[in-house]
């Protein structure tokens, strides 16, 4: 004969507690604590056995076929979402430097849209693709009150930080994520 389980959505949490001597019990053991610390200092991050991961990671490498040899063009272009194309962007800036005032400087770090045409010829996406990414951009730009020409004039505003554009282009990801796009 098998015994029914008891109906525990029946039972009070607390009396239970009290019956069964928990709430001494607890109220026992942290009183033999001792008296909270200041935090102990972080510890040094450890990368053992860490790899640095390239800018394009997830992505695969643009190949070139036996057609593309033959005709001797590039290879054609990863197809990439729109999030994924502004997702690239970040990732590229982050990894070579952002600069103001120029697609590129002699550091090799770049603006926005240096970003993004870097992205594309490395592969990624289309000049479309491009071209919705940066209507993507503008749409956050306008929707949170920055109302600006293009893109580049808001990354070119002096007292702009590169946190700020890694912002803005995680909402505009979301963004078109969200679309579908």
């Amino acid at each position: 004969m098998t015994v029914p389980a008891p109906p525990f959505d029946r039972l009070d949490a607390h009396e239970l507690a009290q019956a069964l001597g928990l709430v001494e019990e607890i109220e026992q053991y942290l009183a033999g604590l001792p008296a909270p610390t200041a935090p102990a200092p972080a510890a040094a991050p450890v990368d053992h056995g860490s790899v640095r991961q390239p800018w394009n990671h997830d992505h695969p490498l643009p190949r070139r076929t036996l057609l593309d040899l033959l005709a001797r063009r590039p290879a054609r272009p990863v197809q990439v979402s729109v999030a994924g194309h502004l997702r690239l962007t970040s990732r590229y800036l982050a990894e070579a430097g952002w600069t103001q005032g120029a697609l590129w400087d002699a550091r090799g770090r770049v603006c926005l849209l240096g970003a993004q045409a870097a992205v594309l010829a490395h592969g990624y996406g289309t000049a479309y693709t491009v071209r919705r990414a940066r209507t993507q951009v503008m749409e956050v730009l306008h929707a949170t009150g920055r109302p600006v020409p293009s893109p580049d004039v808001w990354n070119d505003r002096p007292g702009r930080r590169q946190a700020e554009v890694h912002a803005l282009l995680e909402r505009a990801r979301a963004r078109a994520h969200f679309l579908g796009i």
